[in-house]
């Protein structure tokens, strides 16, 4: 197998490619990536039988050349941060609905296997006292213009698979955490703002709800789902991990050392939504899948170890995202 992952030097698509390289060792791996703010080479340099191209998904030429010569597609490419979504919306609608337009294109021609990644925020959200979870039935409710635009990028698939018989999966994963995660993210944001000596940052209350999962087990759902999931089938992929903010970062300051109620709580982001909830019960019942990481908060402090043991990769990350929100007033 040779596969070609768009995205692969951001946060999961880079964990993503060392889950392959340890579980199929004898595939090649082809990581496209343009190295924005949030892709860094760093995270993938010195893996055996793994090449970086820096290249756009919306550079048809290039991605044209990089899909011809891999057997399969996993589509991570993608702005994800909602907080840049609501200042700047247009590279979403760029990146995430042209550029999912331009890897359909590019896999229809060649006739290559396609995944694509995708978010449970495109469901919208749910009240913080409704026993439902998100299913593959859910209506698309997105609420930002990240979410839309995610959900703008599912429908290009579903169409794609329906009209022109592109052999394509999709998953919506919930909220991933674990080792490479940019610091604008809610956890390293706040595990890195105690490394610095600062108070961690919560909006409103704190009562939103994330479905966690660590970013290890989304990508062997992910593998299980490129292997064996049924083509035109939409995956979700959760961990049971639902936690309140507010219990996420007392968490973190209890795992480091500091009083539970050391922070602050800051104006609520717009159109925040309430509480994300997966069932993943088709990825278990029908492939087998299981999550490692059921335990939250151990895999809240192996994670609090990794950036403790490597300041060198996100402090210089850190000044430019504190001023962006600064900006942002969060």
């Amino acid at each position: 197998m040779r596969l070609l992952v768009t995205g692969g030097a951001g946060f999961i698509g880079s964990n993503f490619v060392r889950h392959v390289q340890r579980e199929r060792p004898d595939w090649e791996i082809v990581v496209y990536d343009l190295l924005t703010y949030a892709g860094d080479r760093r995270n993938v340099e010195g893996l055996d039988r793994v090449s970086l191209v820096v290249g756009d998904i919306c550079d048809e030429q290039a991605l044209e050349g990089a899909v011809a010569e891999c057997d399969a597609v996993v589509h991570f490419a993608a702005e994800s941060h909602n907080d840049n979504s609501l200042h700047s919306p247009f590279p979403f609608v760029h990146t995430n609905v042209v550029g999912t337009y331009h890897v359909l294109e590019a896999v229809r021609r060649h006739g290559r296997r396609l995944h694509h990644i995708s978010t449970d925020e495109v469901y919208g959200d749910l009240a913080l006292d409704d026993p439902a979870r998100f299913t593959p039935q859910t209506p698309y409710n997105p609420s930002s213009p990240y979410s839309s635009t995610k959900a703008g990028s599912d429908l290009l698939v579903r169409a794609w698979a329906r009209s022109f018989g592109v052999q394509a999966t999709i998953s919506n994963c919930s909220n991933n955490y674990g080792p490479y995660q940019h610091v604008e993210k809610f956890i390293p944001r706040q595990i890195t703002e105690v490394l610095s000596g600062r108070r961690p940052k919560l909006y409103g209350r704190g009562e939103n709800v994330r479905d966690w999962i660590h970013t290890e087990d989304h990508s062997s759902g992910v593998l299980a789902i490129l292997e064996r999931g049924r083509i035109g089938e939409t995956y979700l992929i959760g961990a049971d991990g639902e936690c309140s903010n507010r219990r996420v970062v007392e968490l973190l300051l209890r795992l480091m050392g500091r009083a539970a109620d050391d922070y602050e709580l800051v104006d609520d982001r717009p159109g925040h939504d309430l509480r994300y909830a997966i069932d993943a019960s088709k990825l278990r019942d029908e492939l087998g899948w299981r999550p490692r990481y059921a335990d939250f908060e151990r895999g809240l402090a192996d994670t609090v170890a990794w950036y403790r043991a490597n300041r060198a990769w996100w402090e210089p990350q850190k000044a430019a995202t504190e001023a962006r929100y600064e900006v942002l007033g969060r």
